[in-house]
């Protein structure tokens, strides 16, 4: 039963990754800023970074997804509950990923939580603990990432900050030269101590090969990536504590091994399998200029990571997915077909993963009764 825990455990690390990994880049190749190989290959090492970084950040999000709390500690000391619980919410990802759809594991592993307790009744589920611990946070933070992306979009689309004819521009800056005419007629260039700044176009820069060029386009295409680094890393904290934990819980591995073990798996399943979600989100969801993608992978970025910081088991991919498509509402380029379709996804994880849970849990017990 240990050996099937592990693989298991180790198939959801495995979806985790195909289904969630690139999703920090998805504005960054749905604006072009990078390739889709390029932006896989930066997601793959930032989330594998993160998740090595868990087991010194994130210990309060190993002790809630181990169960704890949630349902009465005697069925989690018993091996089929684990093995269930992986089961039922690795198939529910790997059904999502070969859809297309960019779905919560934190909310299959809830459901899966919540199918396998429920095989003992009702009274195997702590109301109070689901609604506060889990619900709360899952339901408020994908509108609060919309919200805040939505409002940062309108505040600077109405100014001329960040238009693109404004970061087509490149700031030059060369010392002062001054036209000097000799006694006898000679015209020469003397270099002043005050420097002068001209702003023209990049090619203009380039062509005068002034000795200080800054341009704008390149300093955001580096935030912008720097920002989808950021998302992966709180991603791969703030996820893999909640998978490692189906292995601490049952006393099977230790917290490094576990964190090891669903890091490199979850780095390889973003490697084979993240193209269809990619595309599902870099280029259905909404068309952002990479100014506008810069600004909700911030959004998301921040949410994660102080949300990891808390102990709050929110979903990444609803906070990237809110942040996304409210920037998209806030550029007045968001497709809702898409929306729709990835709310229902949403909507159908959670009873999906809990029926699929309770099913392994039955077959398990029926195969190797207790």
């Amino acid at each position: 039963m240990e050996f099937l825990i592990v693989s298991l455990a180790g198939c959801l690390g495995f979806n985790n990754g195909a289904n969630d990994n690139f999703k920090g880049f998805a504005t960054s190749w749905g604006t072009q800023t990078l390739s889709y190989r390029q932006s896989i290959i930066w997601a793959t090492l930032a989330t594998v970074a993160g998740s090595l970084m868990s087991i010194y950040w994130a210990h309060s999000l190993l002790h809630a997804f181990s169960g704890a709390g949630l349902v009465p500690d005697a069925l989690l000391t018993t091996p089929a509950f684990m093995a269930s619980v992986s089961g039922g919410a690795a198939i529910t990802i790997f059904v999502a990923t070969r859809w297309g759809w960019p779905v919560s594991t934190t909310h299959a592993l809830l459901g899966a939580l919540l199918g396998a307790g429920l095989t003992q009744g009702f009274q195997g589920i702590h109301v109070q603990a689901l609604l506060h611990g889990f619900v709360a946070p899952l339901l408020i933070s994908p509108l609060v990432a919309a919200m805040l992306s939505m409002g940062i979009v309108r505040r600077f689309s109405s100014s001329k900050a960040l238009t693109s004819a404004t970061l087509e521009t490149c700031l030059c800056i060369r010392p002062e030269s001054r036209l000097a005419v000799s006694a006898d007629g000679v015209a020469t260039y003397r270099q002043g101590l005050q420097p002068e700044f001209i702003v023209a176009s990049q090619a203009d820069c380039t062509q005068d090969q002034l000795p200080l060029r800054l341009n704008p386009q390149a300093i955001r295409d580096r935030l912008h990536v720097g920002s989808a680094l950021a998302i992966c890393f709180a991603r791969g904290v703030n996820d893999t504590p909640k998978l490692a934990a189906l292995m601490v819980a049952g006393k099977i591995l230790s917290i490094p091994m576990a964190t090891l073990n669903i890091s490199m798996l979850m780095g390889l399943g973003g490697l084979v399998f993240a193209r269809r979600v990619a595309e599902t989100l870099s280029l259905r969801v909404s068309h952002l200029r990479p100014e506008q993608g810069l600004m909700a992978n911030l959004v998301t970025a921040g949410l994660v990571l102080f949300a990891s910081r808390l102990g709050l088991p929110v979903s990444t991919t609803h906070v990237a997915v809110g942040s996304i498509a409210g920037a998209g509402a806030g550029a007045h380029s968001l497709n809702t077909s898409t929306l729709r379709n990835i709310l229902l996804s949403w909507i159908a994880t959670l009873p999906l993963a809990a029926l699929l849970s309770a099913l392994t849990l039955q077959l398990l017990h029926a195969i190797a009764p207790a």
